[in-house]
């Protein structure tokens, strides 16, 4: 796999907070049909108020796509999809772009290495301030995605009526339901991608595993920072196998410890007015009736969305961010 070299100056934030919601679409785009499977097995088997009779079950991923399009046709696997591209254009600018960012504000004057913790603020201070702008477009994705066609208790005709009728009918609140479960997984999941790949990617680049050759041979070892560092100081394991490599792994880590806050956040956030008092109240209603293995219904289509979509995100963010700053002298 071969991709563009790191550009002789590094991107600027204002580069990577455009390149982060460029690449967020463009695996959106990739992966948006696994997300759907994802939340229908998610909101399956819901005690809902009032209850619905006869409804389609879904079993695996597989499974759920095929009754997906042999019940509503092809075009429901990407039902919301356009709140998930304006989702992803403000909240996957702010919680990856502004990382790198609020990582270098936390970290103290004159330190070497960027400590653990500093990256785990870093990663929860962009994943909560991403919540709190892109809540209402993630409300509307979760509806359209999980209501079956022929579902006509809630349907909405455009994505622009969706958030008119919500704010009518559940007040302005209703298209921040669920905010808290929201910031608590997404901080999770932030903390589980970028920590995650930030470390894998350094460990990689350290120790040349994607090279063959030995860290100690490879001259000046690069800081530990999403941002590419210069050619001087960046070793020729700086490519899109390293950052595929890293990706994936972020991509399973924040599956495993996400899934759980993940499944409560789409229940509530599906619910009718009234169904459950709090995510409190959801989490016990779910564990009532499905017990612990409840918290991590729909985990393999969350991994494999999560996995593939941090592959995929990672990859064009590294080549997008790359080729603005390689594009910047001539933009100048």
């Amino acid at each position: 796999m071969v991709g563009l070299k790191p550009p002789e100056v590094p991107p600027t934030a204002a580069m990577k907070f455009v390149s982060a919601g460029m690449a967020g679409c463009v695996a959106d785009l990739c992966t948006f049909p696994l997300d759907t499977a994802k939340v229908r097995l998610q909101v399956q088997g819901e005690v809902r108020i009032p209850r619905t009779i006869g409804s389609v079950e879904y079993r695996g991923v597989v499974g759920t796509l095929s009754t997906m399009v042999r019940t509503e046709g092809a075009r429901s696997l990407y039902r919301g999809l356009a709140a998930g591209l304006q989702r992803q254009m403000s909240f996957a600018s702010i919680r990856i772009g502004l990382y790198d960012s609020v990582k270098q504000l936390y970290t103290p004057k004159g330190a070497e290495n960027t400590g653990m913790s500093t990256r785990l603020l870093a990663g929860c201070t962009t994943g909560a301030v991403a919540v709190a702008c892109a809540q209402p477009t993630d409300v509307v994705k979760v509806r359209f995605q999980a209501r079956a066609l022929s579902d006509s208790a809630r349907r909405y005709s455009s994505t622009v009526d969706a958030y008119r009728t919500i704010a009518r009918e559940e007040g302005i609140r209703g298209l921040w339901r669920g905010t808290m479960p929201n910031i608590a997984r997404n901080a999770i999941i932030n903390c589980g991608e970028l920590v995650t790949y930030d470390l894998l990617k350094d460990m990689l680049l350290r120790t040349q595993l994607m090279t063959g050759e030995d860290a100690g041979e490879c001259g000046q070892v690069p800081s530990l920072s999403l941002q590419d560092p210069t050619p001087s100081s960046s070793p020729p394991s700086d490519n899109v196998p390293c950052h595929f490599v890293a990706a994936f792994g972020a991509g399973f880590c924040a599956t495993v410890v996400a899934s759980p806050v993940d499944v409560v956040k789409t229940r509530y956030m599906n619910a009718s007015p009234g169904q459950y008092r709090s995510a409190l109240s959801c989490l016990l209603a779910l564990l009532t009736q499905d017990g612990p293995a409840g918290l991590y219904k729909g985990f393999v289509p969350s991994f494999l969305r999560l996995g593939s979509w941090n592959v995929v995100m990672f990859v064009s963010y590294e080549q997008l961010q790359r080729a603005m700053a390689l594009a910047r002298p001539g933009l100048a």
